[in-house]
């Protein structure tokens, strides 16, 4: 599911498998784009096999040899060699376990550095954005959230299926732009700050412009998800008030009931019965408000 604040954004494109791998590791992405790279996975040093090899000769060595303390009946000496035995045997244990959790992060590492770059320009990283870009995708992801977090939407009232595809497609469009938009302002920003003449400042400013324009049609995408949202809300409020007039609509008979035995006022009746026409008017706001929202979410999708 979109949305959350999520802190890698990944082209719905990408295989999901990927999708969630890098996802689950923004922390490796943050080096990787720093400079850092795994190592290789490299063969195992001869030396440590040979070191291993030789510790459990040795240990294999001193075992046979406590045995034959055992039979010469030189129990003290045989107990010190079992013992010596034991240990060498225990260390030769732990340390491949130890090794092998380092071949497995390193493993994990190297797998995650090759999707990334298997996969370059299909993701962004909030970390990559400046404080205005992330700003709009904070605002787009809440919207889409909103949506796919409603009950209309789990319940079937609006197009489940092209929110599916839509709404990730659409976050993932305003991340894309975004990283881009704030790549170019700050190497705008680095090249102004140098000082420029007056030349250079009358040619710059053209390219300000198309920054600021390029900004503004990211933030008319995002107010258009946040409008859908608004509709989607209008539905929702509508929907539950319909189930809640529902149960209590179910209840009815139970209330006329207790009128009737207690013997109170039976001008309480209509007033109960009045429930089924605010049922009523409900059922027709609920749909108008869905119609509503799925007008809204035509725009997001504008015929090109």
């Amino acid at each position: 599911m979109p949305g959350r604040q999520a802190k890698v954004i990944v082209d719905p494109a990408v295989p999901d498998d990927v999708a969630a791998l890098l996802r689950a590791h923004r922390r490796l992405l943050v080096r990787f784009h720093a400079g850092w790279a795994p190592a290789r996975k490299r063969p195992r040093p001869v030396a440590g096999v040979i070191a291993r090899a030789a510790l459990a000769t040795t240990s294999v060595t001193v075992a046979a040899y406590g045995l034959l303390l055992l039979v010469a009946g030189r129990f003290p000496a045989f107990v010190t060699i079992m013992m010596v035995a034991t240990l060498l045997a225990v260390g030769g244990l732990v340390r491949p376990r130890r090794d092998v959790e380092v071949e497995r992060r390193e493993a994990l590492e190297r797998d995650v550095y090759d999707a990334a770059r298997r996969y370059e320009g299909r993701y962004v990283l909030r970390d990559q954005l400046d404080e205005g870009a992330r700003a709009l995708l904070s605002r787009a992801q809440a919207a889409v959230d909103q949506v796919m977090t409603s009950g209309v939407h789990a319940d079937g009232l609006l197009d489940g299926v092209r929110n599916a595809v839509m709404l990730p497609a659409q976050e993932w469009e305003v991340a894309r732009l975004l990283a881009k938009l704030s790549k170019l302002r700050a190497e705008h920003r680095e090249i102004v700050a140098e000082g420029v003449t007056r030349e250079v400042t009358a040619a710059a400013e053209p390219l300000a412009r198309a920054l600021a324009g390029s900004e503004a049609a990211v933030a008319a995408r995002v107010e258009a998800l946040e409008r859908y949202a608004r509709h989607v809300a209008d539905a929702e409020r509508a929907y539950r008030a319909r189930q809640q007039i529902a149960e209590l609509s179910a209840r009815l008979p139970r209330y006329e009931e207790l009128l009737a035995e207690s013997g109170a006022d039976a001008s309480a009746v209509p007033e109960l019965h009045r429930l089924t026409q605010d049922a009523a008017a409900l059922e027709r706001a609920l749909s108008q408000s869905v119609t509503s929202a799925q007008d809204a979410f035509r725009h997001l999708t504008p015929e090109r």
